[in-house]
């Protein structure tokens, strides 16, 4: 991905000796492929080494899983709790 990004940059800086619109083509696709190419695959890396303070995108990937985990878990005991018997036969059912 990253050859295909910087190729098409260096078109798009050749192109712009004729027509300067294309440098700034150029830098948005350079700015663009840092932002959310590049900067998505390192930072899913780096991500454990952030200590407190601002969280990135993957603690905050983490948090929203643990969220729905336990939303989950809080559905599951409640059906448990609401409906034992039909509760007791999928148990029943899950271990054959």
């Amino acid at each position: 991905m990253g050859t295909i990004v910087i190729s098409g940059t260096v078109v798009l800086v050749v192109l712009g000796f004729g027509n300067h619109v294309w440098w700034l083509a150029a830098v948005a696709v350079l700015f663009l492929y840092v932002q959310y190419g590049r900067g998505a695959s390192s930072t899913s890396s780096s991500g454990g080494a952030s200590s407190g303070g601002a969280s990135g995108p993957v603690p905050g990937d983490y948090r929203a899983y643990r969220d729905r985990r336990d939303r989950q878990a809080k559905w599951e005991r409640r059906y448990r709790r609401e409906r034992p018997f039909e509760s007791r036969r999928q148990a029943r059912e899950k271990g054959k």
